[in-house]
């Protein structure tokens, strides 16, 4: 399969639906849909929206109803990037080749652009599930399901307590558990999730559940742990920022722990073992095997 082909088509239809769920930028006060859109558009590979519609795929449910819901997924991703990019915590300039939000629009107006986009992705999946309960009373459920799902995801015990252990990293030594915890929480819970709803809203039964869950759980150690290896040798240009930042902030990251021969064989086998519990699903698993195998040669 040609996943480069699949992913530019999911994004597509992902932007479209993001263009059409956000506010024009002409709307009074001007300025915080400006700084909205601005951080939506600035890029990104929407993986989060697209393994929803892939987890959908692999139970052989309709995708592109799901849209609305996956778009929903990367607001709250682009929420957590521009808090992410804010002075009080990782202090960048630039994400995606472009200036971040507080250096575009100022720290205030980012703070709220932020708290503006995780609001609307819950006004955006409780409509979604007001509008489709009217016709299924069963997936109107599935949507308060989900809803639980991507808010505990992105809450305390979620990217929010990920994030906390991150901050306190800097000053301490962290084990390998404890590296895990925070990479499991910070990036892991917002894929878990997201994969889990494509699951949840396609009528997945507990076993194929269960089978995705795991699916998504190596999923989130590869991205981190080949994130972890490209601040040290991406190439900037590329990927659109500094690299060494990690090092910078003294961030705990694998190839800090581990060394980097040692994180990629760490993916090299999470990505067997996601492939691995695919093997019994009813629909189409190629696209979510090609997603986490092109993680290993990404150079972004």
């Amino acid at each position: 399969m040609d996943i480069q082909l699949y992913l530019k088509t999911k994004r597509q239809l992902v932007d479209r639906t993001l263009g059409q769920l956000l506010p024009s930028a002409d709307e009074y006060p001007s300025i915080i849909y400006e700084a909205v859109r601005y951080s939506v558009f600035a890029g990104g590979k929407r993986l989060r929206p697209i393994l929803c519609l892939a987890a959908a795929e692999a139970l052989s449910g309709d995708s592109v109803k799901l849209l609305p819901v996956a778009a929903a997924l990367e607001l709250i991703h682009t929420y957590s990037l521009i808090h992410d990019d804010l002075p009080a915590m990782d202090d960048d300039d630039f994400r995606r080749g472009k200036p971040t939000c507080h250096k575009q629009f100022g720290e205030g107006i980012a703070i709220l652009a932020g708290d503006a986009l995780l609001t609307l992705a819950f006004e955006v999946i409780s409509n979604y599930g007001l509008e489709e309960g009217k016709k299924d009373p069963a997936l109107g459920l599935a949507v308060m399901e989900v809803i639980w799902e991507v808010a505990s995801a992105a809450g305390l015990r979620g990217m929010i307590g990920g994030q906390v252990l991150d901050l306190q990293a800097e000053t301490v030594s962290v084990s390998g558990e404890e590296l895990k915890y925070i990479h499991e929480h910070k990036t892991g819970a917002l894929f878990r999730a997201s994969i889990r709803t494509g699951a949840i809203l396609s009528g997945a039964r507990s076993e194929e559940l269960a089978a995705l869950t795991a699916y998504s759980e190596n999923f989130g150690l590869v991205f981190q742990i080949t994130d972890d290896i490209l601040d040290v040798t991406g190439d900037p240009a590329i990927m659109g920022k500094p690299v060494g930042s990690d090092q910078k902030n003294r961030k705990a990251t694998y190839p800090a722990m581990y060394g980097l021969a040692k994180s990629r064989d760490l993916a090299r086998q999470a990505v067997e073992k996601a492939c691995a519990s695919l093997s019994k699903l009813p629909g189409d698993t190629k696209p979510l095997e090609g997603i986490i195998r092109y993680l290993l040669e990404r150079e972004s």
